[in-house]
């Protein structure tokens, strides 16, 4: 069994990610690469790594930024966790373009009205940063809060994607 890695150039910066299976493990800038490594050997121990293209996803990426925003909806994703952080992530990925969310709406849609900072931890754990959208999940007051990338970097995602003027 192997996982694919390859380097990606997108508008936001010089990104690498880790494909297995045909779904995307893993994504992140490249000064943030080497913990999502550290966790990627943990979680895969014995899995050779590759480089190569991973072609579809690299195709979809550059539909994304070239203005086809659903693209990224037919990603195949593997991003592990526990139960919990799977039920948020399952939860950023269906929150449509151009839309965002509160993390307290998070909680309160996995069933968990009370995990607000949990529902955040679980953002912040988020190894496919763009393809599980947690740029979509702003604070309570409609404020850009807690992007691991920057809030510039957010800022700039939801406003690719139309959805900066619902924050107001």
């Amino acid at each position: 069994m192997t996982m694919t890695v390859t380097d990606y150039r997108s508008p936001l910066g010089d990104v690498r990610l880790a494909v297995r299976d045909g779904r995307l493990c893993a994504m992140a800038f490249r000064d943030g690469w080497p913990r999502l490594e550290q966790w990627l050997a943990r979680r895969f121990p014995g899995v050779a790594r590759t480089s190569g293209e991973a072609g579809e996803i690299r195709r979809r990426l550059d539909a994304y930024f070239g203005g086809e925003l659903t693209a990224l909806d037919q990603i195949g994703v593997d991003p592990g966790g526990t139960p919990f952080q799977q039920a948020v992530w399952a939860a950023l990925r269906r929150i449509p373009v151009g839309h965002t969310t509160t993390y307290g709406a998070l909680a309160r849609e996995i069933g968990s009205p009370s995990a607000v900072r949990a529902v955040g931890a679980a953002n912040g754990a988020n190894p496919i940063w763009l393809v599980v959208p947690c740029h979509r999940a702003i604070g309570a007051d409609g404020r850009l809060v807690g992007y691991a990338g920057g809030l510039d970097r957010k800022r700039w995602l939801l406003t690719h994607e139309r959805a900066l003027t619902q924050l107001i």
